[in-house]
């Protein structure tokens, strides 16, 4: 039998017959492609489509699906599709090709210039706002946990606090030391090689200082932390998630809030001020010691300009902002993880977005206690 006569196409009055016939398997995949193709473009203002498969002698899952797939486009285009002739012997095939989605996934139309503009401004909008709204359910289911603890403090999991505060505190002081370390010393050499050309080379003292203390040192520290802390429990949750050990800590009446979640960013509130001083310490260390070799300036008199040049304030600006930026990236990780769902690729993705809303909520919340010590005066 040859390939063209396994589909003959007969246009009507309004309506469109196709008359199937031969063997419709996997062997004549070639063949039998491009006359589906040719049928689905035939006249688009047709009506009604008869599919008749009563000269069929073979068919298999192969020739079921194309058919199927025939009546499924023409029925997404409104036009009423029909099968007749069908053998009984090919029912059950049938039955199970069409126990699959019934209706295909509309075209999308691709949209060019403002309009797709908008429309990719609207859901970025829409995601921001959906993002925010699950921030303050999770902010406030944190609230009622915590009150619950403190009205009842023998069921705080003291030890999880402990072992979260040697994982995000204890085992991050190395790298946080390496890298504020080389930060504060990054900031005096550029500081001296600039400075240097207004014989101002004194000057830097009173920059590293005072960036330091109220800016890099807290900022530095909190974009590591999200990047390390912050991804380590969205993968942590997320995981759990995907076990559905969340869903059973739901059924043993136990609330994941208050076991999972509460623990962990506590652990960041204590965490992140202790870091945050130590990195400054660091920074500051490595700035008077590139000041020494590089610029020439005695550790006294660097000393001496550090103690003229700063105030307790300065410092306490860095440190007030510490605990806010660390309930943000425990607030964004958590939430993140918990919304992982049942794949790699959904943990790989949530994990991603954690740490980059991490790091963008931190520089907001910087700029905006920037502005406020700025219209107070400190």
């Amino acid at each position: 039998m040859t390939a063209a006569s396994l589909l003959s196409v007969q246009v009507n009055s309004g309506g469109l017959d196709l008359a199937a016939s031969g063997s419709w398997t996997a062997e004549h995949a070639r063949a039998l492609e491009p006359q589906i193709e040719h049928a689905s473009r035939v006249d688009p203002s047709v009506r009604r489509i008869v599919v008749d498969v009563t000269q069929v002698e073979r068919l298999d899952t192969y020739g079921a699906w194309l058919i199927e797939r025939t009546l499924r486009v023409w029925s997404s285009r409104g036009v009423e599709a029909e099968l007749v002739g069908l053998s009984g012997r090919y029912n059950n095939l049938f039955k199970k090709v069409r126990a699959g989605q019934q209706k295909l996934t509309p075209e999308k139309h691709k949209r060019t210039g403002i309009v797709a503009t908008l429309e990719s401004v609207g859901r970025t909008m829409t995601a921001v706002g959906s993002d925010l709204f699950t921030i303050f359910q999770i902010a406030g289911a944190l609230l009622v946990a915590f009150l619950s603890i403190v009205a009842h403090p023998r069921r705080f999991r003291f030890t999880s606090l402990i072992n979260h505060l040697e994982r995000v505190c204890w085992n991050a002081v190395p790298i946080i030391i390496l890298i504020t370390f080389l930060i504060g010393a990054i900031i005096a050499q550029q500081g001296i090689f600039h400075f240097r050309t207004f014989g101002a080379d004194i000057y830097v003292v009173d920059m590293v200082g005072v960036l330091v203390l109220r800016e890099l040192g807290v900022l530095i520290v909190c974009i590591m932390i999200a990047g390390r802390s912050g991804s380590a429990y969205t993968a942590e949750l997320g995981s759990m998630k995907m076990r559905e050990e969340i869903d059973a800590l739901r059924t043993m009446g136990f609330d994941p809030v208050e076991v999972l979640v509460l623990p962990r960013i506590l652990a960041l509130i204590i965490a992140v001020p202790v870091l945050a001083f130590i990195g400054a310490m660091a920074a500051l260390y490595g700035g008077g010691l590139v000041s020494w070799l590089y610029g020439g300036i005695d550790p006294k008199i660097f000393l001496s300009r550090l103690h003229e040049s700063i105030t307790i304030k300065t410092f306490a600006v860095g440190m007030i902002k510490a605990p806010f930026m660390a309930l943000i990236i425990g607030l964004v990780a958590c939430m993140e993880g918990l919304q992982v769902k049942g794949s790699a690729e959904s943990l790989g993705a949530k994990t991603t977005d954690s740490v980059v809303k991490s790091i963008f909520l931190v520089i907001v919340i910087d700029g905006l206690f920037a502005v406020f010590f700025a219209a107070i005066g400190v």
